[in-house]
């Protein structure tokens, strides 16, 4: 199946693997970009050397084009763009909006840039910009988020912006796919249904309990760091929805504490980091550190499995998977549906 997005990003398939802190790692990448899909890289989690690193290996699993999600307001975001330019990697993705300037530098190197985005004005912007293509995400999507949902947003931005729109939020079948095309969107993007499946590398006791969620256990939560963030119920979130200031500040500092020493990051760029995180918003400080160390609540759950103490980020969708197929299975299973959904619509007239 042959879209804008295909065209432009050199895939077979017009699916994209978001790129999910700890999740989107080079066994999954790599795996997603096999399958057809464009798989990409998760870098926020980690250091400079690290992400070139995966790059590599990424490079070494597949000869597939592939992706690389850079944080836009992150300190060291041009020594990235440099890494990413270096490595030859073929998609920049953003989860907020890059500058007019980054833009303009990534496609002058020959990079693709598809930043991420959650409301019309975004995507106007960044294709004004010179952004080459957009990813919508409704608020059915998981991780922070906003609050119209995926049916609204994408025939608004659709119908806003000349370039390709990649729908994003509440898919994970063929289905979506062929529903996502009827709004105009050149593909869609998935996040929870990668997450779930067996080239995952997240413990199989955390998608054991991503299995046995209903809709109504992912819930929009702002106790973790003062902004709507979707993700299943847990203790955590109902300890820190729970807590009073003082109980919740002491809760943060533990935290922020291990995800100092992981990362090497100072306090005083902890709190940077966090403070930059608030969008204006009247955060308290026990929020302004959860902000700065939410990597380190995903990485609880997502690589040491300890869904008591992290954040376990989820689309609604979580609530009707069942399965964990491979990356393969999962995209071929797609596309299978898309073709016979499309041959089985009765004819016009």
């Amino acid at each position: 199946m042959r879209t804008a997005l295909t065209e432009l990003t050199g895939v077979r398939c017009p699916v994209v693997q978001t790129g999910m802190g700890w999740v989107a790692g080079p066994r999954l990448v790599s795996a997603a970009a096999n399958a057809g899909a464009l798989g990409i890289l998760a870098s926020a989690t980690m250091t400079p050397t690290g992400l070139r690193q995966a790059v590599r290996e990424v490079k070494e699993r597949t000869d597939a084009p592939f992706g690389v999600n850079l944080r836009a307001d992150a300190g060291d975001a041009r020594e990235r763009v440099r890494i990413i330019v270096e490595e030859g990697v073929r998609v920049a993705s953003f989860a907020l909006a890059p500058s007019r300037e980054l833009i303009a530098g990534l496609k002058e190197a020959g990079v693709v840039v598809i930043p991420s985005v959650g409301a019309r004005r975004h995507a106007e912007k960044v294709a004004a910009w010179g952004a080459d293509a957009v990813i919508v995400q409704g608020g059915e999507g998981g991780g922070h988020t906003g609050d119209v949902a995926t049916t609204v947003l994408l025939p608004q931005v659709v119908d806003a912006v000349d370039i390709p729109v990649v729908a994003a939020g509440g898919f994970h079948d063929g289905r979506g796919l062929v529903a996502a095309l009827a709004y105009g969107a050149a593909g869609i993007a998935m996040g929870t249904r990668f997450l779930l499946t067996s080239d995952s590398t997240v413990p199989d006791a955390v998608k054991a309990r991503y299995l046995s969620a209903t809709v109504k256990d992912v819930t929009v939560t702002t106790a973790v760091d003062g902004l709507p963030h979707r993700m299943l119920r847990s203790d955590l979130v109902e300890a820190l929805e729970g807590s009073g200031r003082v109980r919740a500040l002491l809760h943060a500092l533990r935290r922020a504490a291990g995800f100092r020493r992981l990362s090497g990051l100072s306090w005083t760029a902890m709190v940077r980091d966090g403070l930059a995180l608030r969008h204006g918003k009247d955060l308290s400080w026990s929020q302004v550190l959860l902000a700065a160390n939410t990597p380190m609540l995903l990485r609880a759950a997502m690589v040491e499995g300890r869904t008591d103490l992290g954040v376990m980020a989820s689309g609604q969708v979580a609530g009707v998977i069942e399965d964990l197929p491979s990356c393969e299975e999962l995209v071929d299973r797609v596309m299978a549906e898309a073709e016979r959904v499309l041959r089985e619509l009765p004819a016009p007239g």
